[in-house]
This record gives structure tokens, sequence and C-alpha cells, in this order.
């Protein structure tokens, strides 16, 4: 069964003054699924993400969420459309509890019992964050950090969470959780797109994915495909 479109980037450029970073990227995301971006640093991963949410609005093609052509829209109302971001390097509010982060993250929700209802579920995946929930941020290590990024994500109740480098600065052992924990996200129905360096963990976990190189899409497939192709064992798995 084919499963429907979630997002669809259709021959995007974008850059910064006057140089296109990105030239002319189209990819897809299926509802349900998980999808990987790779690359490597100066791929232009980071600048599609900021195309995707309009913080870098693309100059020429279009981006397509759940139906809607998110062209001209400010991000707050990309992101009130059902997308949630977390960002490279985690970014918590250093100086907020572990809770006022998390709710942070609901900003745009008024229903008291909704939000208890998403604390719940948060705390249901991060035990730890609950048992920390009055802990200043700042204060947490790196692997808490994470798992606060990604709650204050979900906390949004997102149709698409876009996780930027989550193994980013953490030991083997955490990234191996955070790849756990985006497994059990996704389970819960929630469309992932994930862009990534590390390609072992990665491909272990998405279903479909595309390799951008010097900001254009140089490979994209299921990721057995993307595993066994000739050009992505040389880039990646020497």
């Amino acid at each position: 069964m084919t499963m429907a479109t979630l997002l669809s980037v259709e021959n995007v450029y974008a850059g910064y003054d006057k140089a296109d970073v990105l030239q002319d990227v189209s990819l897809t995301v299926a509802a349900g699924s998980i999808t990987c971006i790779l690359g490597s640093n100066g791929s232009g991963k980071s600048t599609l993400i900021r195309a995707i949410l309009s913080l870098t609005p693309p100059r020429r093609g279009r981006v397509v969420f759940d139906g809607a052509d998110l062209a001209g829209m400010p991000t707050h109302r990309v992101v009130a459309t059902g997308i949630a971001c977390i960002p490279e390097g985690r970014k918590v509010f250093p100086k907020l509890s572990v809770v006022e982060n998390l709710r942070l993250g609901a900003y745009q929700e008024r229903d008291a019992g909704k939000i208890a209802g998403r604390l719940a579920q948060v705390f249901g995946i991060f035990p730890r964050l609950e048992e920390r929930a009055a802990q200043i941020a700042g204060t947490m290590s790196g692997g808490e950090q994470a798992m606060l990024s990604i709650g204050r994500g979900m906390m949004g109740e997102p149709k698409l969470l876009l996780i930027d480098e989550p193994s980013l600065g953490l030991s083997p052992r955490l990234v191996k959780e955070n790849f756990t924990v985006i497994r059990r996200i996704n389970d819960l129905g929630i469309t992932v797109l994930l862009v990534e360096q590390n390609v072992h963990q990665t491909l272990a976990i998405a279903q479909h994915g595309y390799v951008l190189s010097q900001g254009r899409v140089v490979a994209s497939g299921t990721a057995k495909e993307l595993a066994e192709n000739a050009e992505v064992r040389a880039a990646y798995f020497g």
C-alpha cells in the first residue's frame, strides 16, 4: 500500500544573498514514515530545513505540506500547520526549568488538559525528564538536553518532526538511545524527517532517504538501496 505524501519539496532553489545553496532540490516525505536526508557539512542540509520552515524562503520552486503550499507563509504559521523542528545542537532554554522548556513547546495550545496529556506522554517516553522536571535545563548533561529538545518538539503535537543532526556531540551510547527514541516517536504515528551525517544509525531506522551534495540531490531510494549504492558506500562507508 502506497502511503500518502505529507511533505513535498518541488524543484527548490534557496540560498543567501545572491548565491543559491540549494539547486533544483525535489523530495517527498510519506505520511507515517522516517525519511532521512544524508550529506556532509556544507551539502545544504541546514538550508533545506530553513527553506521548509520559511526561515530562508525558496527563490524558486515550492514546499507543500499536508496539501497546503507554504509559499509566503511566515515561520510561526508554518509551525502551526503541524511541523516541529528539533534544532542542531539541542538549543534548550538554559535558564528555564525542564517543565518550563516543555511547556514552551506547546505555546500554541490553550487547553490546559491537552497540555497535561502531552506532558504525560513525553514523561512516558523520557522518565528522566519527569524526575528532573524542576531542574534548570542549562545544568543538565548533553544527553539529557537532547531528550528535552525532542520532548519539547513533541509538545506541539506535530504531524511532522524535523530532526537536525540528533547525534551531534553525543557519545555512541547516547546516539543509540536517541535513535531508539526516534523510532518510538515514529511508532506513535508522527512522521519524521531526519537530517544526519551518521549514516549507519540513520539507515537502520529510516525507510527512505535522499543524499545531498553541494546543494543537489545526488541519490535517493529506500534505506536498503542507499546502503547498497556504490557512490554512497564510497562517500560514507569508506
